[in-house]
C-alpha cells in the first residue's frame, strides 16, 4: 500500500509581478503597479494541484529560510501538499522577476536560488518518499543531476512523469524511465533537433525512439496527442471555455495526467481528464490560486455535456503571466 499518490520533485519558486504599461528597452527605467508576489514554481504547481483534486501528495523542494520561503510551504500545507519533503536553507528562496505590459506580454528573469541547491544527495536522503509513492513526476527547473538521481530511485513499480520544462537535452537514462515524456510543441521540437518533422506524429514517434514507454503532446487547441511504444497514436480533444488566465495550466494538466495514472487509469482517459483540468483552471486568474477540485472538474463536465472542447491560452507555466481574456490553447 502506497502512503502517496504522487510525489511532485522539482521548484518551488516566489512570483514577483509587476504590471507596465510598456516593457522597458535597455538603459531604461518605466513606472510599473505595485508589487504584487504569488507562489509559484513548477514542482510547487503541479502538487498544490494534485492535492486539490483530491490526491494524497508530498513535494520534494529546498527554499530558502526566508518569507518567500514561508509564503510556499504555507500555500503547500493550505492546499494538503505533505511539505516533510521540503527542505529549508541553503541559499534564498528562487524568486522570477517579472512585468507584464496591458497586452499579457512578459518578460521574466528567473533567479534559481535554493532550486539550484535541491541535490543528488537530497534525493538519496528521500528515499523513503520514493519507496512510499505510486507516481513521481519532475521538471527540469531544478539540477539535471538531481532528476537522473530521481530516476535512480524509483521504486520497483512506480511510474515516472516528467515535463522537461526548461527544455535541454536529456541523458538516455533519465528518458527511459519517462512513462510519459510530456511535452509541448516547443520542448518536443528542442528535445528532437533540427531533424523534427512538420506533424506532431512525426513527433512521437521520434521521441519515442529517443527511450520513453509513452509520450504526450500538447496541441493547444488541438487538445493532446498520446502515444505508446506499444499501441496507437490517441488524439484526445481539448475543452471549449473562455480562457482569462492561462498561468500554471500546464502544470495542473501534468499533476492531474500523473494522478490519473496512479489510480489505474489508462494514459489516454489520464490525459482527458487532465485536459477538463486545465480548462477549468484558465477560467480564472493566477497559478495555484486557479487551480480546481475535483467537485469543480465534475462541474465543466456536466456544463458541457457532449461537447468536443477547446482548452486554453498560451504557453503556461510556473512563471507564466496573466494575459488578455481570449479563446486558446495551453500547450
Amino acid at each position: 500500500m502506497y502512503d502517496y499518490d504522487l510525489l511532485v520533485v522539482g521548484s518551488a519558486n516566489a512570483d514577483l509581478v509587476i504590471g507596465v504599461e510598456r516593457r522597458p528597452a535597455a538603459g531604461e527605467t518605466v513606472l510599473g503597479s505595485d508589487l504584487t508576489v504569488h507562489p509559484g514554481g513548477k514542482g510547487a504547481n503541479q502538487a498544490v494541484a494534485a492535492a486539490r483534486l483530491g490526491a494524497r501528495t508530498v513535494l520534494l523542494a529546498r527554499v530558502g529560510d526566508d518569507a518567500y520561503g514561508r509564503l510556499l510551504l504555507d500555500s503547500q500545507r493550505a492546499a494538503g501538499v505533505d511539505t516533510v519533503g521540503v527542505l529549508v536553507g541553503g541559499a534564498p528562496t528562487g524568486v522570477a522577476l517579472i512585468t507584464v505590459d496591458p497586452s499579457g506580454d512578459n518578460s521574466i528573469v528567473v533567479s534559481p536560488g535554493a532550486n539550484g541547491r535541491l541535490m543528488p544527495e537530497d534525493v538519496r536522503a528521500a528515499g523513503s518518499l520514493f519507496q512510499a509513492s505510486r507516481v513521481v513526476s519532475a521538471q527540469l527547473e531544478i539540477p539535471l543531476e538531481t532528476v537522473v538521481e530521481v530516476v535512480r530511485n524509483l521504486a520497483d513499480g512506480s511510474r515516472f512523469v516528467l515535463n522537461p520544462s526548461p527544455p535541454r537535452p536529456l541523458p538516455r537514462e533519465v528518458l527511459a524511465a519517462c512513462d510519459p515524456l510530456i511535452v509541448n510543441e516547443h520542448e518536443a521540437r528542442v528535445l528532437i533537433g533540427s531533424g523534427a518533422g512538420p506533424e506532431p506524429e512525426d513527433w512521437a514517434r521520434d521521441l519515442l525512439a529517443m527511450g520513453p514507454s509513452s509520450v504526450v503532446i500538447t496541441l493547444g487547441e488541438q487538445g493532446a496527442l498520446v502515444a505508446q511504444r506499444a499501441g496507437a497514436r490517441v488524439r484526445v480533444p481539448s475543452v471549449r471555455v473562455e480562457a482569462v488566465d492561462t498561468t500554471g495550466a500546464g502544470d495542473s494538466f501534468t499533476a492531474a495526467l500523473a494522478w490519473r495514472l496512479g489510480r489505474g487509469e489508462s494514459l489516454a482517459e489520464a490525459a482527458a481528464y487532465a485536459a477538463r483540468v486545465g480548462a477549468v483552471a484558465v477560467t480564472r486568474h493566477g497559478a495555484q490560486e486557479s487551480f480546481p477540485t475535483a467537485e469543480e472538474v465534475a462541474a465543466l463536465c456536466c456544463a458541457f455535456p457532449g461537447d468536443n472542447p477547446r482548452t486554453p491560452g498560451r504557453k503556461s507555466g510556473s512563471e507564466g503571466l496573466p494575459g488578455e481574456p481570449s479563446r486558446g490553447e495551453f500547450q
